[in-house]
């Protein structure tokens, strides 16, 4: 027998709030989280701007011994794991700790850590390099820090599909509870991706925007768009399985009722042509939660502010709701006020969506301007909009042709 899956926790920690309450008031309201690069000298990069976690110090929440041995993906995860369980009330006392899982991913892992002991080795010598290098940054770290630091003994893995990595995180954990293999996850995902090899990779491959100006920076849909904004931090949900959330009295935000999954099996970069792959994830995903195209009122896009993202997202949409529905779906990309926080992207964006049905309200896609008429459908220009939500979509596309789509429902009894 299938069960049924709810969000009871949420934790976040974003270039617009560092936890979730925050994160949420700054979406409501506008908030760009870009600015100038403050956490090296960009002097000789044509990359300036990103969205970085503002008054950040790990000692506020790790003791400083701790802290050290931590590569900051790692941190970001724990914090807004931390906060998740806090919010959802469960008890490590109380609960079965071995049904308690952790899927938590991240596109590129502790790159921090990987820097900094790589200058160490050319430069010092290899007996330099800190017998921490590897567990500080291999990808799966973040889950594995979030299961000790929360006793969580359930399954735990890292999923890692570049910019999917958070949704497929979540939808995977969701289908781990629906199929009766868990009660509890903690799912979602986490990066600390500026640095200076990370911005220089994404720049030298041409996906990150050059301009100097904040508010025209990352501007989904738009038609002068011209690349992704660099983010960083982490989102993590609990996922609960819906029995066990009411004989515990939990508070749930929202039911997940469809997940899809699929691969463009096309470029390494580029979507595939019309948005093919992203339109079957987004069918599956509704096929599952028996869901009709015209039920769907928002969807959160994967918007990246990149040429053919945006136009090929948009296609998808035509082609997975039809042109009628399509016309008629809300449709923003909140990475103008995030920057794109790549394998953290889904677990942030599987917030918004929750929050929107919780709170019956659909974020604007800000700082739009210019119509492009490769992108004409509503995208919910610059206002929020108080709006009745049962069903939202999420949408996550990542490097390699990995597409995934999160369905969620206002919860009914």
């Amino acid at each position: 027998m299938e069960r049924r899956v709810v969000i009871t926790g949420l934790g976040a920690i974003t270039p617009i709030g560092n936890n979730a309450k925050d994160f949420w008031e700054g979406i409501k309201n506008g908030k760009c989280g870009i600015d100038n690069i403050t956490q090296f000298d960009t002097t000789n990069f044509k990359v300036k701007l990103a969205a970085e976690v503002k008054n950040y110090n790990p000692e506020d929440y790790f003791d400083r011994r701790e802290a050290k041995r931590l590569d900051k993906f790692s941190q970001y995860a724990m914090i807004a794991a931390r906060e998740a369980w806090e919010d959802s009330g469960l008890d490590k006392e109380k609960e079965n700790m071995e049904q308690v899982g952790v899927i938590i991913g991240s596109g590129i892992g502790g790159i921090q850590t990987i820097e900094t002991e790589h200058a160490k080795c050319m430069e010092r010598g290899p007996e330099r390099v800190s017998p921490m290098y590897i567990p500080m940054g291999i990808s799966n770290m973040a889950t594995g820090n979030v299961a000790i630091d929360l006793g969580a003994k359930g399954e735990s893995i890292a999923m890692v599909t570049a910019c999917a990595s958070g949704t497929h995180c979540i939808g995977e954990s969701f289908r781990m509870i629906k199929h009766g293999y868990q009660d509890v996850v903690l799912a979602g995902g986490t990066e600390a991706g500026i640095t200076p090899l990370g911005i220089a990779g994404f720049a030298n491959i041409k996906a990150l925007t050059k301009t100097d100006d904040k508010n025209r920076a990352s501007i989904p849909f738009d038609k002068e768009r011209s690349g992704f904004v660099m983010g960083e931090g982490a989102g993590v949900i609990v996922l609960e399985e819906l029995e066990h959330a009411l004989e515990r009295g939990a508070r749930i935000y929202a039911e997940i009722v469809g997940y899809g999954a699929t691969s463009d099996a096309y470029h390494i970069t580029s979507p595939a042509p019309g948005g093919e792959g992203g339109a079957r994830a987004m069918k599956i995903a509704m096929k599952e939660g028996n869901v009709n195209p015209e039920e769907i009122t928002y969807i959160n896009a994967h918007g990246t502010s990149t040429h053919l993202n945006d136009s090929c997202e948009t296609q998808a949409v035509k082609t997975a709701l039809g042109e009628s529905a399509a016309k008629k779906v809300m449709m923003s990309s909140t990475k103008g006020h995030t920057g794109h926080l790549l394998g953290a992207a889904g677990g942030v964006e599987a917030i918004v969506c929750a929050k929107a049905i919780q709170e019956g309200f659909v974020p604007a896609t800000i700082n739009y301007k210019v119509p492009d008429e490769e992108c004409d459908l509503d995208v919910v220009p610059n206002e929020g909009r108080a709006v009745d939500v049962k069903y939202a979509m999420s949408n996550s596309l990542g490097f390699g042709g990995h597409n995934s789509t999160l369905l969620l429902k206002k919860f009914e009894g």
